[in-house]
């Protein structure tokens, strides 16, 4: 038997002889499909165990331009840091908003052509994306003890909100909706790369999805389950279960276990999504041992948000100044103590007279604010020291969007209902003077039109939806009365405040709603690690003791 015949296989490489019989580390390649941001990739590449970092993008693919942009410029900062230990000062000084955006290529150009390289900018499913996957997938065999996949298929056409537009839509057809085959494409690449493992993330609404009469998650399941025939390994599907603090690969017993709660994962945030974890048949004898620790309950929306600076929002009509916002706010706290006056609800008149008198005597609020608290990157808290970044000089992306007079005091409203009540009001809870003009606004319809996100609570799911009016966002200090900022989403999307999203800032809410938590991400990598990372390692060694054995024969 030739040293050769086992080279070729994949995970098999005689360059990593030496490695291998020290019984050091696996290192996994990692592809990521529909990337968004890097969200997912980022958890991967996070994870280091005793100084040794098991996951390594090989190649991250998303074609929406501006999510591109971020994509590339996460992957320099990697390779940069990897390089040097640090992030560059032209960086730190660009994020602080001191300089315009750098030539990253001046920066560091070797550090800038490996993010070239690792973030695409295509569209799967077209033969220029294939044709640099296959080529990721050859460069990945040889580099290292095995691969992962990573990524989902976007999830609009699968969600019960995005189908029940789309149905409104003039000659939609839902069978003939590409969205709902580029699964497809996953596929392709899986059964091409046969990774030790696949992560596949979705919303839970592709358990209730159709197409043609079948429920789509059955049609995923039916192609997940085949793959491996004829290579001889197929996948073992698991779920994530957590139990009393611990994380750990089970088989599932009905589709509902593939449901996996962000806030069991210390994300300050009911995010509840779909996941799929796939294990190669020769690798899942590890995973039924393997178990993590996990935080099994979340930061509450201050814990992850409040320490960031106070900040006014803008006045969409006529003049924007703070004089002109202040008069505003104070005239609506007063109206909404008036309008409490006669009723029997006393905290609420005397929350909101109150505040009418802090909004008039209080300091002056900016727009924006990019001020770190003192002791910023110092706490102990698991989840600050994940988002806080001791090199900033700044927060950036931490400011405000303006909204329309009449909106202030519904958010006003809705912040001062929702710490009294521990919940965000309904349409029916709206003050008559402050009811929107719209006719169905007491039919049901916009029964949720405007929910505040409760301090002492973790935050409803973040979508892209937030990137249009914030109503659905609305920050839970009323003296504020505002939405949140892109820093504050993606802080509840516990991306790290050097995590800086290109593009205008429509395109900025976009990536960071439609993105997997990296928080999330990387315990999901940890987990992943911990089922295979040991396998691959005692499998190789046995590999290449038989080699050896063969050479010597």
């Amino acid at each position: 038997m030739s040293l050769m015949v086992f080279a070729a296989r994949p995970g098999i490489h005689a360059l990593d002889l030496f490695r291998q019989e020290r019984n050091l580390p696996a290192t996994f390649g990692v592809i990521d499909l529909f990337a968004g941001p890097g969200g997912l990739g980022e958890g991967f590449a996070s994870v280091v165990e005793n100084g040794h970092m098991p996951f390594r993008i090989g190649i991250s693919v998303e074609k929406e331009v501006s999510a591109h942009r971020t994509l590339t410029l996460r992957a320099f900062l990697r390779e940069y840091r990897a390089r040097h230990g640090s992030l560059p000062h032209q960086f730190i000084d660009f994020h602080a908003g001191l300089i315009g955006e750098p030539d990253w290529s001046a920066v560091d150009e070797e550090a800038w052509r490996v993010a070239v390289d690792e973030a695409r900018g295509l569209e799967l499913g077209t033969e220029a994306a294939a044709k640099a996957i296959d080529g990721a997938i050859m460069q990945l065999r040889r580099n290292f003890d095995d691969t992962i996949l990573i990524g989902g298929p976007p999830c609009q056409a699968y969600s019960l909100v995005g189908r029940a537009r789309s149905r409104g839509k003039l000659g939609y057809v839902p069978e003939e909706d590409e969205r709902h085959y580029l699964f497809r494409e996953y596929i392709r690449v899986l059964d091409r790369l046969r990774p030790a493992v696949f992560v596949m993330e979705n919303v839970k609404g592709m358990l209730s999805s159709t197409v043609e009469s079948r429920l789509v998650f059955e049609m995923l399941m039916e192609d997940l389950s085949s793959l491996g025939t004829g290579h001889g390994h197929q996948y073992e599907m698991r779920a994530i279960r957590v139990v009393n603090g611990k994380a750990s690969l089970e088989s599932a017993e009905q589709p509902s276990d593939f449901i996996v709660c962000a806030e069991e994962f210390g994300v300050p945030q009911r995010r509840h999504r779909l996941i799929i974890v796939g294990i190669r048949s020769d690798l899942a004898r590890g995973a039924s041992r393997a178990s993590i620790d996990v935080p099994g309950t979340s930061p509450t929306v201050a814990e992850a948000i409040c320490n960031l600076p106070a900040l006014r929002s803008g006045l969409s009509r006529g003049q924007d100044s703070e004089a002109t916002w202040r008069e505003t706010v104070v005239d609506a706290g007063r109206l909404l103590a008036g309008i409490h006056d006669g009723d029997d609800n006393v905290p609420l008149r005397s929350a909101f007279s109150e505040l009418a008198r802090d909004l008039q005597a209080m300091a002056p609020l900016p727009r924006m604010s990019g001020a770190l608290r003192p002791g910023y990157g110092t706490a102990d808290d698991d989840l600050l020291s994940w988002l806080e970044r001791p090199e900033l000089r700044a927060i950036a992306q931490h400011a405000t969007r303006e909204h329309m007079a009449s909106d202030l005091g519904r958010y006003m409203f809705a912040a001062v209902f929702g710490a009294e009540h521990g919940y965000s009001p309904k349409a029916a809870h709206f003050p008559l003077a402050l009811s929107p003009d719209h006719r169905n606004w007491n039919s049901g319809v916009f029964n949720d039109r405007f929910r505040v996100q409760l301090a002492s609570e973790p935050s409803a799911t973040v979508t892209s939806h937030i990137s249009k009016d914030g109503h659905y966002f609305i920050h839970p200090d009323p003296k504020q009365c505002r939405s949140l900022t892109v820093r504050e989403a993606a802080r509840l999307q516990t991306f790290p405040d050097d995590y800086l999203f290109l593009g205008h800032r429509t395109q900025q809410y976009v990536q960071v709603g439609n993105a997997v938590p990296p928080y999330l991400a990387r315990q999901i990598a940890t987990l992943v690690s911990a089922s295979v990372g040991n396998e691959i390692s005692a499998h190789q060694v046995g590999l290449t003791s038989l080699i050896s054995r063969a050479g010597a024969g």
